[in-house]
């Protein structure tokens, strides 16, 4: 709540994710906005009463001048969408720079790094032949029968927002450059009373601010995790309570009300997104079971296959002897070829894995014919054999 004199702003910060950017139709194209400043100047704020009605011209024209005037101390890189609203309760002065030094505050309190508090001020003019009179932080009256309306807003290193309003032809340099120091001696003045409030930013965002978890993913895989028609994401989003975006570059923000939710929903996607990793141990159902083998699902979209040699330390008959489809098992992977099929192991899980004991499948260990040497013996004479009516081969 910021009071000037007669002028009070109500302003408040709140803090959205990447689904809550406001998108924006011009004549340019399209292009979507992280930083609002809505400005709102009901009539009761002048000792009036007449309908509440959609914003026009004015308001619009001082939120433009407020939101300009306080983006050029946001941050560059902010994973939040800022809102700010200033509701101005009560007016007898410049009610954009009350809303420019309330919205500081407010960014401030909650948790927004901003590189410096912005404070505003306007300077008003009477002239009267060839005398000119300046006016400080003038009031309704000295707007109205003044000639001039000059709003100056900035930190305590320079200007980040001017708007000047004349019913005289003209200011000479000179005379603007004793405006803008004019302004900047006021403007420091504000910026020390405000520093007595709140000097800089708070160092965490608000407890009331959505958590949330920046990763990211390959590019070929975010058609995976969005789904057909958005359905995987949506599942997502409903299971864990969070609310997922998706940038074309891989990054995606998991938005929560709290960290658990925000947690759970990182796990979730990690692990949708993981790869086979060879030597680490998987735990999945029995998904297919064939004469030489079954396939495990290691993980949501990826199955490996274990040879029935791999099953037990011994040999088993079959693979039904000791899996059926829908037995939870635990498996190592031991191979991830070249076309990224993956080769499964259920024998030594307790053990170290050692790559170079990994036996790849078509290789066959000898078969041990101990001193039965093939070299030495001599063929058998069978003489001529009959061979009756075979025809000769073709």
């Amino acid at each position: 709540l910021f009071t000037r004199g007669e002028t009070q702003s109500l302003a408040v910060t709140t803090l959205g994710t990447a689904e809550d950017e406001q998108q924006v139709e011009s004549l340019a194209g399209e292009s979507s906005k992280k930083f609002m400043l809505h400005y709102a100047f009901p009539p009761y704020s002048v000792g009036e009463t007449r309908p509440v009605r959609a914003p026009g011209r004015r308001e619009i024209g001082h939120g433009n001048l407020a939101e300009r005037s306080l983006r050029p101390v946001l941050p560059a890189e902010f994973m939040y969408t800022i809102r700010v609203t200033s509701d101005i309760t009560e007016s007898n002065g410049s009610s954009s720079m009350a809303s420019v030094c309330g919205g500081t505050l407010s960014l401030m309190d909650a948790g927004v790094p901003i590189s410096a508090p912005v404070a505003g001020i306007s300077c008003g003019l009477i002239e009267e032949g060839d005398t000119r009179l300046l006016l400080t932080d003038i009031i309704g009256d000295e707007d109205h029968f003044g000639d001039m309306d000059f709003k100056v807003a900035g930190t305590a290193k320079g200007v980040t927002g001017v708007q000047v309003d004349l019913k005289i032809d003209g200011l000479p340099p000179a005379f603007i450059a004793q405006i803008l120091e004019r302004t900047r001696n006021a403007r420091m003045k504000i910026l020390e009373t405000m520093a007595r409030t709140l000097a800089a930013p708070r160092p965490e965002i608000s407890p009331y601010a959505p958590k949330i978890i920046t990763i990211h993913i390959p590019v070929d895989k975010i058609g995976a995790l969005i789904g057909p028609g958005g359905k995987t994401v949506r599942k997502l989003q409903e299971e864990t309570k969070t609310t997922i975006s998706i940038e074309d570059d891989g990054t995606v923000q998991i938005a929560a009300d709290n960290e658990e939710a925000a947690e759970a929903g990182r796990k979730r996607i990690e692990f949708m997104m993981a790869e086979a990793e060879i030597g680490k141990i998987y735990e999945g159902p029995v998904t297919r079971i064939l004469n030489f083998g079954a396939f495990i699902r290691i993980l949501p979209d990826v199955e490996g296959m274990v040879h029935v040699s791999e099953i037990a330390d011994e040999r088993i008959p079959s693979v039904e002897d000791r899996l059926k489809i829908g037995d939870i098992v635990k498996a190592r992977v031991i191979e991830v070829d070249e076309k990224g099929r993956v080769n499964l192991t259920m024998r030594g899980l307790d053990a170290e894995f050692d790559p170079s004991t990994v036996r790849k499948r078509g290789d066959r260990p000898d078969r041990g014919h101990g001193d039965r040497g093939h070299g030495d013996r001599p063929r058998r004479d069978h003489g001529d054999r009959p061979r009756g009516d075979r025809p000769p081969r073709r």
